[in-house]
């Protein structure tokens, strides 16, 4: 049909998943909009009658048909390659009763000698429909046009601060979408047990305290050797590429089975990302535990995932609902932490304090002397070390020396850049 096309044709990026084979749309997918003054969220919804051997057909169109209801203007997308479908022809007269705004647009018109095959749909008895292409953006300029007329105006407001993007990672069946859900306080997200439910990154807007929040549920990430299905593994192409644009990073592990070798390719995604990362253990509820449980599980995962040791642990349950609020918390606070500006003179007497205590070693296993050190950048946290030779820090050095600066200057979740320079 060409819904999530005509979305990232609107929302000016590639925001919605596009693939060749219908039934990519699962979830909503929502973004904000800017069309001259004039700013709203577009809603890409599943389709009503895309694929019928779906197992999740009934679920997408409920879905498709609660955003119907909460949406102010409605957008009815139709093929201009083949003919009115009864079912098409019955779903507009159901939205029609809704008594809201609807233009219909009818997509996969190139040219203006295919516009003369478009009468079967005056069938709908609605003398306004507009004739697209959301591919190839033809009359695409209308469209924005027709919508800024219609759109609702809304009075003059502040700039808001932008919602801080989490995004959820992790294998498949987890309990991203579970946790998405729980935090939102409704079922938002198709949940199954079935893999690859999610297809696309979901962007839920939640607030909290004031404060505004988006989750990002993506893609069960899995070897795309092991997948059969294409859209699946455009899926997982896309949920990879997500992690680089998020906030913050919450890698989501099974409390039962963990930490598994996807676990750890998905860490090692999320460490070369830079972005600050929080570590989530689901299905806390599951397992049998004594005190001494959660210390002996928390080295068991740092053991493993030790590249990522400075990422903090939550142990969380999507079913029970127990402590899934501190990812919030938790998220704010890291990212508090990678977007810190630590003075040079405050860096240079922490410097002091570590050629006293363990001093810099080079790759070739020779003490080095660093003159200075000041911070290049934020988000990760990037810091230049002056020397008097181009030289690189031993491997094992250089983690010794980051965590000395997590230690110092509480850089908790947050990846640590060094470069050493000559001067």
């Amino acid at each position: 049909m060409g819904k999530s096309t005509l979305f990232n044709r609107l929302v000016k990026k590639k925001k919605s998943l596009v693939h060749s084979e219908p039934g990519m749309t699962r979830d909503q997918v929502s973004s904000t909009c800017d069309l001259d003054d004039v700013r709203f969220v577009l809603v890409d919804t599943g389709g009503f009658f895309d694929v019928q051997e779906d197992p999740f057909s009934a679920q997408v169109r409920e879905k498709a048909w609660e955003a119907s209801l909460e949406a102010d203007v409605l957008l009815f997308l139709l093929d201009g390659k083949r003919g009115l479908l009864p079912a098409e022809e019955e779903l507009y007269f159901s939205l029609k009763k809704l008594n809201k705004p609807m233009l219909i647009l009818i997509n996969k018109v190139d040219s203006p000698r295919e516009e003369d095959k478009q009468g079967d749909f005056y069938r709908l008895g609605q003398d306004d429909m507009l004739v697209l292409s959301a591919e190839h953006k033809r009359n695409l300029e209308l469209l924005e046009e027709r919508l800024v007329e219609i759109l609702p105006v809304l009075p003059p407001g502040q700039e808001e601060e932008p919602p801080l993007r989490i995004a959820l990672v992790g294998r498949i069946n987890v309990g991203k979408s579970s946790i998405i859900n729980l935090l939102s306080g409704e079922e938002r997200l198709i949940v199954s047990e079935i893999p690859g439910t999610t297809r696309d990154s979901i962007d839920t807007i939640i607030t909290r305290n004031k404060k505004a929040f988006c989750l990002v549920d993506t893609a069960g990430i899995r070897k795309l050797s092991r997948i059969r299905d294409n859209r699946e593994k455009a899926s997982i192409i896309k949920a990879k590429k997500d992690i680089r644009q998020a906030d913050v990073i919450c890698l989501v592990m099974d409390a039962q089975e963990f930490p598994t070798r996807q676990d750890t390719a998905i860490a090692h995604l999320a460490r070369e990302s830079g972005k600050p990362l929080l570590l989530a253990l689901n299905k806390w509820d599951l397992v049998e535990k004594d005190e001494r449980s959660s210390e002996e599980y928390k080295a068991q995962v740092y053991q493993k995932l030790e590249f990522v040791s400075y990422a903090p642990l939550l142990f969380i349950s999507a079913l029970s609902g127990k402590r899934v609020i501190k990812i919030l918390d938790a998220a704010e606070d890291i990212y508090a932490c990678g977007g810190k500006k630590i003075s040079t003179s405050r860096l240079n007497d922490f410097l002091v304090k570590v050629h006293t205590s363990s001093p810099p070693i080079s790759k070739k296993g020779n003490r080095i002397k660093i003159k200075y050190m000041t911070q290049k950048a934020i988000l990760p946290p990037t810091f230049i070390l002056f020397s008097h030779s181009r030289v690189s820090l031993a491997p094992a050095y250089e983690k010794h020396f980051a965590k000395l600066l997590h230690k110092e200057f509480d850089l908790t979740g947050n990846p640590i850049r060094l470069v050493v320079r000559r001067n």
